[in-house]
């Protein structure tokens, strides 16, 4: 059987290249397939269980202006707190997005997968560069199966591509400084003036980039480069710049009243410390472990709430104390150390407390409550430190088989954690039914239009009514409108709520219309629509 021997020798030598191929390459294909895991966990039916609710509906519908009748804003959304507007550079990201997907609201979502997307490519040249292959392809995986990360990236929210222009700023600082690449320093500024349109917590990464120079940029030669730094910052911050020239600098009046305030920040010893440990404990529990939130957590039995705590903890120190000790020379690194190699991840490990100590601190500083998405900041933080335990544990053959079966597990329980497991909201979907709903109501006539909810805003469906141009006409005061033209003789009412009674409510949309009685009622999904036209009864 000759042919049989040559067929299985053939084999033999196919599998071989095969394997010698795959053990040249490992590193190609393992980044390959975390990429590729990563894009299916961020875009997997997107619209299906994505976020639409009124701030969505609001940035939507600056978005479809720009697009529809080319009225561009200089303004970005309102902040969560102090009362003042952020930039409006996530418009314009969204904007491309969505006129590519032809006005749909999804297409804005896929942005913000998309930022996702990157920043994972991203945290593995960080990690890659600054200590080995391993570090770069085991935090980069560690981030693209994290519950909590692909959350934030599956909805289109202003914060959340944050996580990519904070990443980008730590690797150009590092290479600024390590390949003394100075000219970085306007990418770094571009950043910046990006990122603190996003969210105004940006403002502690002006903290970082400053105690950075201050240890590695105290010379007079890199004047030159600060200076090609803030016209970046400049180019970066250029949109709401503008608005701020043009109008007396209002946000940023209002920006520095907030904290000389000090209502909101601050100083409180216990609380200063109580804020520390809070943020190191869900920075690592929710981010990199699958941590339940609290209202979950009390529900789980009294070991598994010990355990968590205690887990993280270890974590926490072990991975602050493993950087410390790898720093000073005091344990083996598996990666070239000699002269400037070793100057080179010295410089990484120096760059990654910075990143975590700084803004530790100055949430310390922070009185009110502090949400996850305000980690968007240093997202990829905890996946770097995290996989430095597990890289420079595997030190001997022992030690890497149990680091490996570790690290597997974790990667798993992640996966577990997949947020689209179960049924899908269907937000999108179900606002726009009902907002189709309600237009059938009209008779295609000019109408008013009321939101009855408990916390949402009526900007979603008025996202829709004026898609298909049939906005809602708005009530104005008797000032603006004494002949009360724009009262309509119908108002449109969605009813949030399970107990609905609009007669006499007190919202303006509402009392504006004027004493009403019901004309129709009707219920599509979970809301109640109703038709309310004027009084036409005879009073006693």
């Amino acid at each position: 059987m000759r042919w049989q021997e040559e067929i299985q020798r053939r084999w033999y030598l196919l599998m071989k290249d095969i394997l010698k191929t795959i053990k040249a390459n490992y590193s190609g294909i393992l980044l390959t397939l975390i990429l590729l895991v990563g894009a299916y966990l961020r875009l997997y039916h997107i619209s299906q269980y994505m976020t639409f609710l009124g701030d969505e509906g609001r940035d939507m519908l600056v978005v479809l202006h720009m697009i529809v009748n080319h009225k561009f804003t200089l303004l970005g959304p309102t902040a969560s707190v102090g009362g003042f507007f952020l930039g409006p550079i996530y418009y314009y990201f969204m904007l491309p997005f969505v006129w590519a997907f032809h006005l749909d609201p999804s297409g804005a979502a896929i942005m913000v997968a998309a930022f996702g997307f990157v920043t994972i490519y991203l945290v593995y040249r960080l990690g890659r560069d600054m200590f080995d292959e391993w570090v770069g392809l085991m935090a980069a995986g560690l981030y693209a199966l994290s519950p909590l990360v692909i959350a934030y990236s599956r909805s289109s929210w202003n914060p959340n591509p944050v996580p990519f222009f904070a990443t980008a700023i730590v690797y150009f600082l590092w290479k600024s400084v390590v390949d003394k690449k100075t000219k970085l320093l306007f990418w770094i500024g571009v950043a910046l003036g990006i990122g603190l349109q996003l969210h105004y917590l940006f403002l502690f990464f002006f903290a970082v980039v400053g105690v950075w120079y201050l240890l590695y940029g105290r010379s007079w030669k890199w004047v030159p480069s600060y200076l090609l730094g803030v016209v970046g910052f400049v180019v970066g911050y250029a949109p709401f710049l503008a608005f701020e020239l043009r109008h007396g600098f209002p946000n940023t009046i209002s920006i520095i009243r907030f904290l000389q305030e000090g209502k909101d920040t601050g100083l409180v010893p216990m609380k200063f410390v109580m804020t520390l440990v809070n943020v190191s404990y869900r920075l690592f529990g929710r981010l990199v472990f699958r941590m339940p939130p609290p209202e979950q957590i009390i529900h789980l039995t009294p070991f598994v709430q010990w355990l968590w705590p205690t887990g993280i903890a270890i974590v926490i120190i072990s991975s602050l104390l493993i950087m410390l000790l790898a720093l000073f020379g005091k344990i083996p690194v598996p990666w070239k150390s000699e002269g400037v190699l070793s100057e080179r991840w010295k410089k990484g490990i120096v760059l990654l407390f910075l990143w975590f100590f700084v803004p530790l601190v100055l949430f310390g500083l922070y009185k009110k409550g502090i949400y996850d998405y305000y980690f968007g900041l240093f997202y990829a933080l905890p996946f770097f430190m995290t996989a430095l335990i597990f890289r420079l544990g595997a030190v001997k053959r022992i030690g890497t088989w149990v680091m490996a079966a570790l690290f597997a597990g974790l990667l798993y329980f992640n996966w577990l954690g997949m947020p689209f497991l179960f049924t899908p909201n269907n937000q999108l979907a179900q606002t726009k039914l009902i907002a189709r709903a309600a237009l059938d109501t009209t008779g295609g006539r000019p109408f008013n239009f009321a939101l009855m909810t408990g916390g949402n805003s009526d900007h979603a469906y008025r996202y829709f009514f004026e898609l298909w141009g049939r906005a809602p006409v708005t009530i104005e005061n008797t000032v603006i409108d004494p002949e009360r033209k724009t009262v309509t003789d119908q108002l449109v009412v969605i009813c949030e709520l399970s107990d609905c009674k609009p007669l006499g409510n007190s919202l303006w949309e509402i009392a504006g219309f004027g004493r009403a009685e019901i004309e129709g009622e009707s219920h599509v999904s979970f809301v109640t629509i109703l038709k309310l036209g004027h009084y036409k009864g005879k009073d006693l």
